[in-house]
């Protein structure tokens, strides 16, 4: 198939319909580690679930069409993935990058 087939597309939207149930729990990690932040310091199981979450949706969104989606997954498995974690001054950040992949991954369904 070509891209922009559609053939492709179709195929696109179903494996979509079928992994966005664990995309949307990806994002929801996201949303819960940020809230956790800006509460106080993440433990070492929040920030590696954090990292590796956004890690994975940076890998997928961008097959779905989701370009956005992955630069600010990226975005967020960078600041995860620090040495020292990210601190409570990157918790707005994290946040906003959080909802904005929640309005992204719910406008494409």
């Amino acid at each position: 198939m070509e891209p922009g087939s559609p053939g492709l597309s179709e195929a696109l939207d179903r494996l979509w319909a079928h992994f966005l149930p664990e995309i949307r729990e990806r994002v929801k990690v996201l949303e819960n580690a940020a809230a956790a932040l800006a509460a106080g310091p993440l433990t070492s199981t929040e920030r590696d679930s954090a990292y590796s979450v956004a890690h994975k949706l940076a890998g997928v969104l961008g097959t779905f069409n989701l370009g956005r989606g992955t630069t600010l997954a990226r975005e967020a498995e960078l600041v995860y993935g620090r040495e020292d974690g990210p601190d409570s001054a990157s918790a707005p950040r994290l946040a906003a990058i959080a909802a904005e992949l929640r309005v992204l991954v719910e406008n494409r369904s």
